[in-house]
């Protein structure tokens, strides 16, 4: 608590000198010479009491969706030799995040360097934490996606971390837990940050009945294999494997994993869930391969054609119920706006995306100007873009639409100040498709601290008029409960540390499924993708098990 009350009070002494001396027009870049003023890098941001302003004022002239006439989307602007611009009120705070002060960035290097912690986080994590977690001199740190984050764990316990702490979703601690078992590190314990149930509406959506019903209909049909997306949890992949044969997929490996399957068992259908819009945006991906030349296809799968292409998408089966609500508010207007006010903008889209925001993307992708794919992608995309255009030496001014869950902009803007450091000839702007609103007052004064944040106030961290801010299950990750547990496994024999500890075990430990347990039967399906990830091939085991069942 008292550490709590210490960040209170340098939020206030920060977001009071900021009020008083950027003028509600000022950017971040023009700012910049307050620092010394306001004790922090955050007083590059403008008036936190003027952003407050401006947000009420826009939600009291929003009235009615046919009323709000829609501007360009909020954005962060990054050079190579001023601070980061922000246009919006979204991105002023995000900017917030971006430079944290360094007596936060020390007490969270003492706390885990005591504890000899380590810490594995999602690219979703809420980007004040992020911000933290990317400053901190401490080498067992690592921001990935979901699969990245299993392995990172055993790379940090090779190294001898005396724990581990997982930021994220529930079934992303039990999924790190189940690889650092397989890998022998079963005497590590491994941690949540918040004792409440962190759920996750997509892994949620596995585990209602209509889920296993539609397993049950791909359990009766000859040939079948059940692709599942790894953003799910153990249970899940457990129920799954005992039904139909499954194979763990990502979105990065999806598109191989389908092609592979069907060029080593030409009579298969493939079952995808349960994430309805990759489902569906891969379906649009085929088709679109589909209408490829020949050559084109080989070189994504050699043994792969038009013929073959057309064929597997009248066996591919999509879920049609799962959803996560951080991408789901992707719409039409989003679309539109996009289309209206960035008609030369390089386009990012998550698979998880709704079809309009993907089909866009994709459009874009074919056209060399945008990317579909994970995280990874969306991220390697952007760097590679930021390195030709800086390698070109030419002035210019990079604009990439930012097409996933707003965390991501923390390892963006990390990854793009390294490549343009040392130069003025480039810029790259990242483009935040949300609505204006979604940002919401939180009732805290500005002496309190941040007035406003990302995400509406209804909690799922979108704005009703469409466009994502961020995960609000992720937003349950917080520094505190980070701090508090590397506390509690720095002194693990008082009692309170050792409750603590207890309650933030992996919540779902010992289920069974069949009478096996779920982390053992659950783990089937991840080794099928490793196997495939490793060797370019469906196991054997798995070829058997789908002409056996």
């Amino acid at each position: 608590m008292a550490s709590y009350l210490a960040r209170t009070a340098r939020a206030a002494a920060t977001h009071s000198a900021v009020r008083t001396l950027a003028p509600a027009t000022t950017t971040a870049a023009a700012t910049a010479a307050n620092a010394t003023a306001a004790k922090s890098a955050n007083a590059t941001i403008p008036a936190i009491s003027s952003v407050v302003g401006r947000a009420l004022s826009m939600r009291a002239d929003l009235g009615s969706a046919s009323s709000y006439d829609p501007k360009p989307f909020p954005s962060l602007t990054v050079s190579g030799a001023a601070p980061l611009e922000a246009n919006g009120v979204f991105a002023e705070s995000q900017v917030a995040y971006l430079d944290p002060h360094q007596d936060d960035l020390d007490e969270l290097k003492v706390a885990l360097e005591a504890a000899n912690l380590g810490v594995v986080a999602h690219f979703y994590m809420d980007p004040e934490l992020q911000g933290l977690l990317a400053g901190v001199d401490w080498d067992h740190i690592v921001v990935a996606d979901s699969l990245v984050m299993g392995d990172a764990a055993v790379r940090q316990a090779e190294a001898g971390v005396s724990a581990i702490a997982v930021l994220g979703v529930d079934f992303m601690t039990e999924s790190v837990r189940a690889i650092m078992d397989a890998r022998g590190f079963e005497h590590i314990p491994v941690y949540r940050v918040a004792p409440q149930e962190i759920g996750c509406s997509l892994a949620s959506s596995a585990e209602a009945l209509a889920y296993q019903a539609w397993l049950q209909t791909a359990a009766k049909k000859d040939n079948s294999l059940h692709v599942v997306y790894i953003n799910t949890s153990l249970l899940t992949k457990a129920q799954a494997q005992a039904t139909v044969p499954t194979i763990t997929c990502t979105s990065g490996n999806v598109v191989q994993t389908i092609l592979q399957a069907f060029s080593q068992i030409p009579d298969l259908t493939v079952f995808y869930g349960p994430d309805t819009y990759m489902g569906e945006n891969l379906r649009v991906l085929f088709k679109t391969v589909s209408e490829m030349p020949n050559e084109q296809i080989k070189a994504l799968h050699p043994a792969h054609d038009q013929a073959s292409v057309r064929s597997l998408l009248d066996r591919l089966e999509v879920f049609q119920q799962g959803m996560c609500v951080v991408h789901h508010m992707f719409g039409d207007s989003v679309v539109d706006d996009l289309q209206t006010h960035y008609p030369d903008a390089l386009l990012t889209a998550h698979l998880e995306v709704p079809g309009g925001m993907f089909e866009l993307a994709n459009e874009a992708a074919v056209q060399g100007r945008g990317v579909v794919g994970s995280t990874a992608n969306i991220l390697n995309f952007i760097i590679t873009r930021t390195k030709e255009a800086v390698a070109a030496g030419n002035e210019d001014k990079l604009q990439f639409v930012l097409g996933t869950e707003a965390g991501m902009v923390t390892p963006i803007v990390k990854s793009v100040q390294k490549e343009l450091m040392g130069q003025d000839a480039v810029k790259v702007e990242i483009i935040f498709p949300v609505a204006s609103e979604a940002v919401h007052v939180t009732g805290e004064s500005v002496e309190e601290g941040l007035s406003i944040v990302p995400g509406v106030s209804g909690g799922e961290g979108c704005s009703a008029a469409g466009g994502c801010a961020t995960c609000p299950f992720m937003k349950m990750n917080t520094l505190d409960g980070l701090i508090d547990v590397a506390n509690a496994v720095s002194e693990p024999g008082e009692m309170d540390n050792s409750k603590l500890l207890e309650s933030l075990l992996p919540q779902r430990r010992g289920m069974k499924v069949n009478g096996v347990l779920a982390s053992t039967l659950g783990s089937q399906p991840i080794l099928h993708m490793r196997h495939l990830m490793t060797t370019g091939k469906i196991s054997d085991e798995l070829i058997n098990d789908v002409y056996s069942r």
